[in-house]
């Protein structure tokens, strides 16, 4: 059964896993975030930014490639700004128009820790 969050997006609870208060305190950020913290959408956003830092239309436009349907601005620009407000990505201005959305060391670490993870279940539990 899942459950929405504020912005509209699917989250499982059950998808949280076994891990035990400790594992998740290892796994999380230093600002205290886990990729369970996060909806898939946003942690494809930030699969995308590890690439290199992109401006809000690069970032849909990949995003776009990589799910194979229409991502919306009222979906990608909420996401990205409460990625910002997790301290997660850092966004800064290029021009009066466009953004700058660049993966910080916390976001780096969230994502690291979430790959290893799915790693493990496919080599068997070694990381």
């Amino acid at each position: 059964m899942s459950e929405s969050d504020t912005r509209g997006n699917q989250r499982n609870p059950t998808d949280r896993g076994s891990s035990t208060e400790s594992d998740t305190n290892r796994n999380a950020a230093p600002t205290g975030t886990h990729a369970t913290d996060l909806t898939a959408f946003q942690r494809d956003i930030l699969a995308i930014l590890a690439e290199e830092a992109r401006y809000g239309l690069a970032i849909k436009e990949a995003l776009q490639e990589y799910m194979d349907e229409e991502v919306n601005h009222g979906r990608l620009y909420p996401n990205l700004d409460e990625l910002v407000d997790d301290g997660l990505v850092e966004k800064s201005e290029l021009d009066k128009r466009t953004n700058l959305y660049e993966l910080t060391t916390d976001g780096a670490h969230v994502l690291r820790n979430h790959v290893q993870w799915l790693g493990r279940a496919f080599d068997g539990g070694d990381a």
